[in-house]
């Protein structure tokens, strides 16, 4: 378990710092910073243009050149706003479920074939301890299983069902509240994007309630650009999510189904055991008879 952990978060991790990287460098040149080898030819362009006319520019052709300069990324997160920004740390959450569920919902976790063949084999030899010691010394799903069944085998075969079944349950609720968070994913990034929809609704609104004059397309692009960014983010995260669910879910119910199978048909031929009776208690010492009495003294 530590060993599935270690690597969820090592995903996790490598994923942050990948796309933290990207972001990295379109914010700075959203922010206006130079990094090293980028600013060469924007300083030569700079360089080659007269001051008096960057002085006399109309402002409104100053922000439709810097639209144009800037890269998809760049106008992408800025449109995204803080609700683009959710949504990227949900898709960080999504894609670490993803790769641990990955690698938790594999065959040779829950129903490695090899231990079964050789669990079988000992119980054919009718070495019940070294299949016990077998059982416990594996760390797939089966063997927790067994191992808790033939634990209880002195009790009778009703309650190595039970032992069974409670390993069952334990491993479906762990695994059922896993699989569960996708589903969360998958319902709440819309709702983000289509909160940032309506966010960038209002404010084209704003502008347009704002404006004495005839609103500019560039002014109106903002608001509308957040909206369908957004939306488009959402989607983006919340499919995934949803495809993932119903996979990893039904890839669970499988492999639950071929372990109760395989274990109840192992552990079958126990099924005529009736509990040990407990010894029964030493019975109590009888009570010696009692001494006669001495005879009286003859009286002279």
């Amino acid at each position: 378990m530590n060993r599935r952990w270690t690597a969820f978060w090592l995903v996790g991790a490598i994923v942050v710092i990948g796309m933290g990287t990207g972001m990295f460098s379109s914010g700075a040149d959203l922010l206006g910073v130079d990094l090293p080898g980028t600013s060469l030819a924007l300083a030569q362009d700079e360089a080659a243009a007269p001051a008096a006319g960057a002085a006399a520019a109309d402002p409104a052709a100053d922000i439709l050149a810097q639209r144009k300069q800037e890269s998809f990324l760049a106008w992408m997160i800025r449109a995204s706003g803080i609700f683009g920004f959710l949504i990227m740390l949900v898709s960080f959450v999504m894609v670490a479920l993803l790769m641990m569920l990955f690698l938790q919902l594999r065959k040779v976790n829950y129903i490695p074939a090899d231990f079964v063949e050789d669990f079988e084999e000992k119980l054919n030899a009718r070495d019940y301890p070294g299949a016990y010691e077998l059982a416990k010394s594996d760390d797939s799903f089966v063997a927790r299983v067994l191992a808790a069944g033939m634990a209880r085998l002195a009790r009778g075969y009703e309650e190595v069902e039970n032992a069974m079944q409670e390993v069952g349950d334990d491993e479906a609720l762990g695994m059922e509240q896993k699989i569960g968070y996708l589903a969360l994913i998958g319902s709440v990034a819309p709702m983000l994007g289509l909160l940032g929809t309506v966010q960038g609704m209002v404010l084209s609104f704003q502008v347009i309630a704002t404006s004495t004059q005839q609103p500019k397309p560039y002014e109106l692009a903002d608001g509308i650009a957040t909206a369908l960014f957004t939306t488009l983010e959402g989607l983006v995260v919340a499919i995934p999510a949803i495809v993932g669910f119903t996979v990893y879910k039904n890839r669970f119910a499988r492999f639950m189904f071929e372990a109760s199978v395989i274990s109840e048909g192992l552990m079958s031929r126990f099924s005529g055991m009736k509990p040990q009776a407990a010894p029964a208690a030493p019975a109590a010492p009888a009570a010696r008879p009692a001494a006669a009495a001495p005879a009286a003294a003859p009286q002279g």
